[in-house]
């Protein structure tokens, strides 16, 4: 059953360990083996580390193979998952699935461990033999050089319980337990599979696995609680001890305002831990205390900051009513509390710090005097444990001890966290990462940035012929799909970053000036060799605008051999682009050269000649019409009385003539979306203007605006008056009604209430930008049918409902973004020419996922520095589920005739935390949607997934929930030939997967 972990005994755990990194250079996965050196230790609980940061307690060291990934990954401090009476299938019962939502800031359900104690300190000793092994064996570095921390919840009656007590012991010493004593005979046993193991090296392996300990408390433990359990831990165990602290330490007030002003406004819980929790002034005399009995004993205290912090479940993010908060919205407080604490304590009081650390910020927080660092959120997103390599390569230098903090430094790095992009929240929700499309049992590879382009651009497929430095490459692929690779590089909204995975690493690929620096690098050598590559089909084509989408639809009409002439009835083609747009986003020269594109095929362009019928142009002989007329007739007025502009009308003078426009000293816009910014912030640049403000009846959340054009009106100083409803102008005053957000709708969006208030804002000048809308009577006069909206009836190839009359762009639907217009003329140059621009992908160029395989955990500190794209190279190797399994539950295999990997799910892995749900870059769950590898025939019957379980000479497959025994080996055997080969494959070249 899926959720039920099942352990891997220690011989089945070195089988799969040196069986995959004998077939694929990997462990568990990973591929980047760090090795580190005597030099780069740093002392610690009279041990030593050689690197000062490893896995938080939690879903990333609770089996013997998390833990072994983690160390082959450059990790030396392992913050072991806590242990505590209630365990077992008691616990996991009590934990909601999934538990794990980790997209951005991460919450979870529960953390501790979901073995019995017994079963968890079985998978501690496993780890341990197996890291002290491939240590050596593989050269990774001295098998003394890393250390388990143990960590214990979650009150003193239950740290005394027999079960604990013995968990306790056994860490201090194994050597008389059964599994220390498994994993030395089987090692003993097996001598000749290894270079470097010898029967000496085997019996030196100490049986004592941890000297320290984390004391973890459940919220609303007492003070005098958790200093009973510090002091017993100390005093009758002997144990070097950290207690673990809340961040609900800091109080109410300050924890709200701090993440409130970093975004984090959403984020909600209310004030009864913090009343709750342990208090500051009972917290400081209570720590002095434990240092001194601890000195008394030689032994090291110190804190962990901090524990996860509790918050509501509001937008059903898990199946709970409470979660906990941990990542990068973690950080501002913890390490707040860190200064605060260092500052206390001038310093001497030692921290071991969790809490949103990762790449950005480790080498800081340990320069600092705050170490070991353990981590958690960081290695459940797309990288996984790999991340921790990168994290190594920070930490080159020769370590040393333990000095004490320096306050100057930590109140430096708290002071950062406030204004740091990485630690704010932008301004609008996330954009959806998801495809829309279900999870396919196989040949899950795809472009996530391809699927979200309106033209579906052969993204990767340029991106790699740019990275291989074949510009001209590059921009010959985009111009299959985009006739316009100036304008869309320079003003495009890009919707394609929006799910591009990259995202979940630092930034998404920079998609947008990638096609512009492939457009300027190759125009001046593409642009004389573009020929027609068609026989025209019979067809003559007029297209009415030489806006984008008419640009586009004569590009693609032409291109195929299409006579075609487009009719614009000013004097330059560009149309909104050209005459709306402000110069400040896009210049002429951009615009010139896609014309320039478009015409390259044979397109006429004729301007000056308004056509106001469509018989006009069949009585010249065009056989079909694409009417392509941008929105330029005035939007909808929201006013009730008084006067505004229109915003189209201020742009369009503004670009021609900023000079004969005096708006005023006050300026106020109308509106929430793009054409709204781009009013603004034309505005803020006119003589005379001093002041700009931008009116929405929502917050800036909800307006419609990409949230770079927001962002961009935010940095020019735009003022933004949110939860107003204009009313009317009187007086020099924008009259508004106050409104207040309502309950989310489906959507999640919140509908804007009136509160009955209202407020006068003085205003110079106001100007609607709301609702553009366009002239349809051309449409009315060919006689086409419209829908009670008022919009034009089209057909899947857009043609209306007069034949051979195709409506694109801003007239087909509304106001439209270049790109779907683009889109559109796709469709109506496809119908016209029959050409077909499905055979244009050419996302296969990239066969080998060696240079791809090796970006996975790569973090990037100066994306803007960086030479190549940082495409990972979805549609070749994807493996995002592997990456974010803590408990390597999903597998790539290589199957014989596939051109990529496949994945299988090993279910006894697998305890359904759903972080691989979260994200897997399609609408599905691949510890429930991929094909499945059963351990055993309980299992599988257990389950309701497509998988299969090897019997004894049979093979037992379910799929669509039916149940059939085949003979694998056998091709006709009647099973789906795909997969067929796969079970072949992963029984005959993955014998180790079985367990």
């Amino acid at each position: 059953m899926s959720d039920i972990m099942r352990q891997i005994g220690f011989g089945d755990l070195m089988t799969r360990i040196l069986g995959e990194y004998a077939k694929e250079g990997s462990i568990f996965g990973v591929r980047k083996l760090v090795c580190r050196t005597e030099e780069q230790a740093r002392p610690i609980f009279r041990e030593k580390i050689e690197s000062p940061f490893g896995p938080a307690a939690g879903p990333n060291t609770q089996l013997a193979q998390n833990i072994v990934a983690a160390y082959v990954c450059g990790a030396r401090f392992f913050e072991l998952k806590t242990v505590q009476k209630m365990d077992g299938r008691e616990l996991a019962a009590c934990v909601p699935k999934p538990c794990i939502a980790a997209e951005d800031e991460c919450y979870n359900c529960e953390w501790s461990t979901e073995l019995t104690v017994e079963q968890a300190f079985e998978e501690y000793v496993k780890a341990w033999f197996a890291c002290k092994v491939l240590a050596r064996e593989l050269g990774l570095g001295d098998p003394e050089g890393f250390v388990f921390n143990m960590s214990v919840g979650y009150d003193l009656e239950g740290i005394q319980t027999a079960k604990i007590d013995a968990y306790i012991e056994g860490m201090k010493n194994a050597e008389e337990t059964p599994v220390f004593r498994e994993c030395r005979e089987w090692l003993l046993g097996n001598l000749g599979r290894f270079r470097k193991i010898d029967e000496g090296f085997v019996r030196s392996i100490s049986p004592r696995i941890s000297s320290s300990i984390t004391e973890s408390t459940l919220h609303g433990c007492p003070p005098d609680e958790i200093e009973r359990i510090a002091a017993y831990l100390i005093k009758e165990k002997g144990l070097n001890t950290y207690v673990k602290c809340n961040p609900t330490l800091l109080g109410y007030d300050y924890a709200r305002k701090r993440l409130d002003g970093a975004g984090f406004d959403y984020i909600s819980f209310d004030e009864h831990h913090f009343r709750e929790d342990l208090q500051w002034e009972d917290a400081v005399p209570m720590f002095r205390r434990l240092m001194a009995l601890s000195a008394e004993r030689g032994l090291e205290f110190g804190l962990k900051l901090t524990n996860t912090f509790p918050v509501d479940v509001r937008q059903k993010e898990l199946p709970s009513e409470e979660m906990y908060m941990s990542g990068r919205s973690l950080y501002l407080l913890t390490i707040h509390l860190v200064r605060r604490i260092a500052e206390e304590f001038g310093g001497t009081l030692r921290i071991s710090y969790s809490g949103g650390a990762d790449f950005f910020n480790i080498r800081q927080l340990a320069d600092a005097g705050i170490w070991p660092v353990t981590m958690a959120t960081t290695l459940l997103k797309p990288g996984g444990y790999e991340r921790l390599s990168r994290i190594a390569e920070l930490f080159e230098d020769a370590g040393a001890p333990f000095a004490g903090i320096d306050t100057a430094k930590a109140a430096a790095l708290d002071l950062a966290a406030g204004t740091d992009p990485r630690y704010q929240k932008p301004v609008k929700p996330l954009p959806r990462r998801k495809c829309g499309e279900p999870l396919p049992l196989i040949d899950c590879f795809q472009a996530p940035c391809r699927t979200s382009c309106p033209i579906s651009q052969d993204i990767p497929g340029y991106l790699a012929a740019l990275e291989a430095g074949r510009t001209e490459d590059a921009l010959r692929i985009i111009l299959e799909r985009n006739a316009l690779p100036f304008i869309t590089g320079t003003i495009c909204p890009h919707t394609c970053t929006d799910r591009c995975m990259r995202g979940h690493y630092e930034e998404s690929v920079r998609i947008r000036a990638a096609k512009l620096r492939a457009a300027e690098g190759a125009y001046r050598q593409v642009l004389p060799s573009l020929a027609k590559r068609g026989n025209g089909n019979g067809r003559r084509a007029a297209v009415i605008g030489g806006g984008p989408a008419g640009l586009a639809a004569a590009a693609f009409l032409s291109r195929e051999g299409v006579p075609v002439t487009v009719f614009e009835k000013r004097e330059k083609p560009g149309g909104i682009v050209r005459f709306a747009i402000p110069s400040f986003r896009i210049g002429e020269e951009a615009i010139d050269r896609d014309i320039a594109l478009c015409t390259a095929y044979g397109a006429e362009i004729v301007t000056g000649r308004e056509i106001r019928s469509v018989e006009e142009l069949k009585a010249e002989g065009f056989t079909d019409v694409i009417a392509a007329v941008g929105a330029w007739k005035e939007g909808r007025n929201p006013l009730k009385y008084g006067e505004a502009l229109d915003a189209l009308d201020f742009l369009q003078a503004a670009k021609a003539a900023p000079e004969s426009l005096k708006p005023g000293k006050q300026v106020i816009v109308i509106g929430g979306g793009n054409t709204a910014m781009d009013t603004a912030r034309a505005a803020k640049r006119i003589s005379g203007v001093e002041k700009v403000s931008l009116v929405y009846r929502r917050t800036k959340r909800y307006m419609p605006a990409d949230e770079e054009e927001l962002q961009m009106a935010l940095d020019d100083g735009v003022e933004f008056r949110e939860l107003l409803s204009p009313v009317g102008v009187r007086d020099g005053e924008l009259v508004c009604a106050v409104c207040a957000l309502g309950e989310p709708d489906a959507s999640g969006r919140r509908s804007p209430v009136e509160t009955g208030e209202e407020i006068r804002l003085p205003a110079d000048t106001v100007i609607c930008a709301v609702g553009e809308r366009v002239d349809t009577s051309l449409f009315r006069d060919a006689g086409c049918a419209f829908d009670e909206r008022g919009r034009v009836i089209v057909d899947e190839d857009l043609m209306t409902t007069v034949p051979g009359l195709y409506a694109v762009g801003d007239c087909k639907a509304g106001p439209a973004t270049v790109v779907k217009g683009i889109a559109d003329a796709q469709k109506a140059a496809a119908a016209i020419s029959g050409c077909s621009f499905e055979g244009c992908v050419r996302t296969n160029v990239q066969e080998d996922p060696a240079p791809y395989l090796g970006k996975k955990g790569a973090l990037c500190a100066d994306c803007g520095a960086e030479e190549g794209t940082r495409c990972l190279g979805c549609p070749t190797v994807c493996q995002v589920c592997t990456d974010v399994c803590p408990n390597r539950a999903n597998a790539a295999v290589r199957v014989p005739g596939k051109r990529m990997a496949q994945i299988i799910h090993v279910d006894g892995m697998c305890n359904e935390c759903g972080n691989c749900a979260v994200f897997c870059p399609y609408d599905g769950r691949p510890y429930r949607d991929k094909f499945t590898l059963f351990g055993s025939r309980e299992d599988f019957e257990d389950s309701e997934n497509d998988g299969f379980f090897q019997g004894a000479g049979t093979t037992w497959v379910r799929l669509g929930g039916a149940v059939r025994e085949y003979n694998v080996f056998d091709p006709s055997c009647g099973l789906y030939e795909d997969l067929r080969r796969l079970i072949v494959t992963v029984l005959t070249d993955y014998p180790y997967l079985l367990y």
